[in-house]
Parts: C-alpha cells; structure tokens; sequence
C-alpha cells in the first residue's frame, strides 16, 4: 500500500456514487408510471445508465491504479 488517503480521496467519491445510483433507481422504479405519463422515462434511464457507466469506469480505473502501484 502506498498512500492510504490519497486512496480514500478517490474511493469516497466513489462509493458515493454507487449510493447515488441507488437512490436514483429507486426513485424511478417508484415513480416509473409518472414518468412514463410525462413523456421523460427515457431520459431518467439514460441518465441512470450513465451514472452507472462512471462508477464502473471509476472503479476500474481505480483497480488499475492500484496494481500499477500509482496508489
């Protein structure tokens, strides 16, 4: 392990993500009629599928860093 906060600064942010997807799907899952009625479904699930592409790409990009020994 090189640098534990240098680490942290890029896992939280991370981490905080991921929740921020959570919390994201369960408001359209609930709200999918709603949505759907006015017209703007599609633009929440493209938006969710975004959001959960930059998690994974992050987190990715975060394993590779790490066994590079650049963290």
């Amino acid at each position: 392990m090189k640098n534990n906060k240098l680490r942290l600064v890029w896992i939280i942010p991370n981490v905080f993500m991921y929740l921020m997807f959570a919390g994201f799907s369960t408001f359209v899952i609930k709200h999918a009629k709603e949505l759907k009625e006015i017209g703007s479904l599609s633009i929440w699930v493209w938006m969710l599928l975004l959001l959960l592409f930059v998690c994974i790409f992050c987190s990715v990009r975060i394993r590779v860093w790490i066994k590079e020994g650049k963290m």
